[in-house]
């Protein structure tokens, strides 16, 4: 369920929807025009993955300036278009390339996608001795800045997962600002962990990640799940997780011209009053219990805005005894691994990711799929 598709959730009309679309579709335009005009070819890799990157800061740029000067009405209805796209091309572009099916499920009354290996269903494989195990489930709560897109939109990503890690993913609709402010996401990311409790899955087999918002959302989640005495995750795995939104550290503006993200980070909709420097909204400040919070595996770029805020994170998480596996790729900006999965520094990613697959989730041979 896109965000569009909620009662409460107000859109655009048709004639104004299109309108929307053609306006991103110019944008896009123009965007793509000024790629020759930044030295595409200068950057930390080879010349494919140096041009690769500059097209695809480009194509992000424009489509967040312009996303963001739009009404919300009108922002959703352009998200609903792309999201039918997605909805058309995704699923078997990833049957096709990565072997992983992708079906609908709601947990704990939060809609989702569940993404899982072809060669784990009773569907695709008929002797169970040939049947790949499922080793641990992730939670995976996607990116937006807590405003926008949907899972439909990051099943590539979560596919990847899938494919380098043997595990399955689930990526969930959680309800979004500024409709839906804090803690509304957060309240749905705990329904969805303790409904996949409920159905089965041992908290030593489950695994948390997100991306930018979502990352930050998994910390909330974290410091939710401590204060309700729930059983902590396996692992956390946060991909430019956005864990500090007071956006008062240097990077902030000394890498504003070469991230992907608009130099006016909206944070606003989201808080609804509350404190940027909330701990609950800003993993960064909260007080880490080593013995509570799981280990942790986080990534980020060098280029990208979030950077210090980041920095002081995978410092404060060692600083207080918590395991923490963090990697900072030299020239890559804000999220990285989910816009340019084929590039050099995001295999990095993947290759540790899957190494550490096993140091903390141990899979139960005789444990069955249930959920």
């Amino acid at each position: 369920m896109v965000m569009a598709d909620r009662p409460e959730v107000q859109t655009a009309s048709g004639p104004v929807t299109a309108l929307t679309v053609v306006g991103l579709a110019e944008s896009l335009v123009n965007g793509l025009a000024r790629v020759p005009l930044r030295r595409p070819w200068e950057g930390p890799g080879g010349l494919l993955d140096n041009l690769g990157q500059s097209v695809t800061r480009q194509v992000v740029r424009s489509f967040m300036g312009y996303s963001m000067g739009l009404p919300i009405e009108e922002f959703r209805s352009m998200e609903k278009v792309l999201d039918d796209i997605c909805q058309a091309v995704m699923p078997p572009f990833i049957a096709l390339s990565d072997g992983v099916e992708i079906t609908s499920d709601t947990v704990g009354g939060v809609p989702g996608l569940w993404c899982r290996a072809k060669a784990s269903s009773d569907a695709y494989v008929d002797d169970a001795d040939d049947k790949q195990a499922i080793g641990a489930t992730i939670l995976y709560l996607h990116g937006g800045g807590y405003i926008g897109t949907s899972p439909i939109m990051y099943t590539a990503f979560a596919a990847a997962l899938v494919k380098h890690t043997g595990y399955e993913v689930f990526i969930a609709d959680y309800r979004m600002a500024p409709e839906f402010p804090f803690p509304a996401g957060v309240l749905d990311a705990a329904a969805v962990y303790r409904g996949l409790l409920e159905r089965g899955v041992a908290p030593s087999h489950l695994v948390v990640a997100g991306d930018s918002g979502g990352g930050g959302l998994a910390t909330s989640l974290m410091s939710h799940l401590q204060a309700e005495a729930m059983p902590k995750p396996a692992a956390v795995a946060l991909f430019s997780p956005e864990v500090d939104l007071d956006l008062d550290r240097p990077s902030i503006t000394d890498n504003a011209q070469l991230d992907i993200l608009p130099w006016n980070v909206p944070v606003t909709p989201y808080l609804h009053g509350v404190q940027p420097n909330d701990s609950r909204v800003s993993a960064v400040y909260a007080e880490l219990d080593p013995e509570w919070f799981p280990p942790t595996f986080v990534c980020w770029g060098a280029d990208e805005m979030f950077r210090d805020g980041i920095q002081a994170f995978a410092a404060a998480l060692e600083t207080a005894g918590v395991r923490v596996y963090a990697m900072e790729e030299y020239g890559m900006f804000h999220v990285f691994p989910i816009l340019m999965p084929w590039a050099e520094p995001s295999r990095r990613v993947f290759r540790a990711l899957h190494e550490l697959a096993g140091r903390h989730i141990t899979a139960d041979p005789d444990a069955e799929q249930t959920h």
